[in-house]
């Protein structure tokens, strides 16, 4: 070959050598630039560290992954002895009637609450879904307000539920940072229960009910916690694994297929134990993110577009068949506007409870030794406050002009809502005081006012004691 052919054909070789090493990694599937339903968290659920985020704070359709709140208020009555394990649910017919996922009884028969909890957590039933929700809250709408406002009491800004098992409702939205938050929340607060999150499979009746979570039987560590579809919401997943004794949470909203989530949801969750194994020996990664983005995570531009908004035929994961990643018919579907970002400033760098909690500095007991040493356990007790001064003699002291504010909502009716729910539980606290709703530029402030300095010191303290966020307002 002569020697001029031979130079060519190096110089072909280099340039496209250069060219693949140039070319940047695709991103994975499940956060391509063109989908628009696309959120992702990663947190340290031991610290609250925020390892990895993106479009975190986004609001987002949850899908069944609302079960978790459903629960959640489930596991909370448990422990408040409002309801018991063996208790008997009769099956209402609007529970009947929830489309599938469902368990399947007809209106009239019965389940214990243990055994809904189970088909809520594995099945993904959304007829026992509903049955738990009429069984604690009375009804649908009274349970969804319960579920929203314990959203707000867990520092959940960006969520609002109008029902118990996610099926499709374009009002009822959350963001990745929430979902996050609120499984960290069933965690600290509730991990003798947090095993039915975990369960692989369940029998009921003569048939085995596999869990909606194929990472569950897969090993590496992961035991819980739920999965979600619908068109709008895409396919979506909150788990949480064990390595090394450390607990990751990882959320990830609008994949694509069942399949191409849980390889993300899996490529995240490595990369963050990567990053705690990498820390362990010693090296300094003071940003996590950046670590992430190394791997290709959270690269490329905003997405935007409007989404569909599914019929509620669609199913959990597929089960039925109508979860498949090829979209559906035209026909009975609405087409509604991308969800608008929500109006948060620079996204801090740890989920945390509520302000209430962080100004305690309250940290429970390891998180992870508490989930994997003995989930029957009933929650380690929690440090007590520092002394305060009595309510009643708050209570006493002359009107002044100060407030509590205990939240600020961008819906009026919540905002009002939240106000005489939390007038409810801390009635002594506030007797002198008057409630009021105030509106700032779209913001409803949820407060108490005509109180002296002393009184609204009082008043938070006591909250803050209850784990309900509160923010003490000087004259103005």
């Amino acid at each position: 070959m002569p020697l001029s052919a031979l130079i060519r054909r190096g110089l072909l070789s280099l340039l496209l050598a250069v060219a693949v090493t140039m070319t940047p990694a695709a991103p994975p599937l499940a956060q391509s630039a063109d989908n628009a339903r696309y959120a992702a968290i990663v947190v340290d659920a031991e610290s609250g560290e925020v390892l990895f985020a993106r479009h975190a704070d986004s609001r987002r359709y949850p899908a069944s992954i609302t079960k978790v709140m459903t629960l959640y208020l489930a596991f909370e009555a448990l422990a408040e002895g409002k309801i018991k394990l063996d208790d008997v649910i009769t099956v209402s017919p609007r529970a009947a009637s929830q489309p599938p996922s469902k368990l399947g009884l007809a209106a009239g028969q019965t389940i214990t609450v243990d055994d809904a909890m189970r088909a809520t957590a594995v099945r993904s039933a959304n007829d026992m879904a509903m049955a738990l929700a009429e069984h604690i809250g009375g009804s649908q709408d009274r349970f969804a307000a319960q579920m929203t406002l314990k959203a707000r009491e867990l520092g959940m800004t960006q969520t609002r539920y109008v029902n118990p098992n996610g099926l499709p409702d374009a009002r009822q939205l959350t963001s990745a940072r929430d979902l996050a938050i609120l499984a960290r929340a069933v965690m600290r607060d509730y991990p003798q229960y947090y095993r039915y999150f975990g369960l692989h499979d369940w029998a009921y009746n003569g048939r085995e009910y596999r869990n909606t979570n194929g990472l569950l039987r897969g090993g590496e560590g992961y035991d819980g916690m739920k999965t979600g579809y619908t068109n709008a919401s895409g396919y979506n997943l909150a788990a949480s694994a064990v390595r090394d004794g450390r607990r990751i949470i990882t959320i990830v909203l609008g994949g694509r297929s069942t399949a191409s989530r849980n390889a993300h949801v899996a490529a995240l969750m490595d990369t963050g134990f990567e990053v705690e194994r990498a820390r362990a020996r010693g090296e300094t990664i003071q940003v996590a993110q950046t670590f992430f983005e190394s791997r290709g995570f959270g690269i490329g531009p905003d997405n935007s577009g409007p989404v569909e908004y599914a019929a509620v035929a669609d199913d959990e994961d597929g089960e039925t068949g109508a979860g498949s990643s090829a979209p559906p018919p035209a026909s009975g579907y609405v087409t509604y506007a991308a969800l608008p970002a929500a109006p948060a400033p620079v996204p801090p760098a740890r989920v945390t409870p509520p302000p209430s909690e962080r100004a305690a500095v309250e940290r429970p007991a390891d998180v992870t030794a508490i989930l994997n040493g003995g989930t029957t356990t009933a929650p380690p007790a929690r440090p007590r406050p520092p002394a305060r001064p009595p309510a009643r003699e708050a209570a006493r002291e002359p009107a002044g002009r100060w407030s509590v504010q205990v939240g600020a909502f961008r819906d009026e009716t919540i905002a009002r809502d939240w106000l005489t729910e939390v007038n409810r539980r801390f009635r002594s606290q506030f007797t002198s005081a008057e409630r009021t709703v105030q509106n700032a530029s779209g913001w409803y402030r949820s407060r108490f006012t005509g109180m002296t300095e002393q009184g609204a010191q009082a008043a938070c303290a006591a909250l803050s004691e209850r784990r309900v966020t509160c923010m003490i307002v000087r004259p103005e």
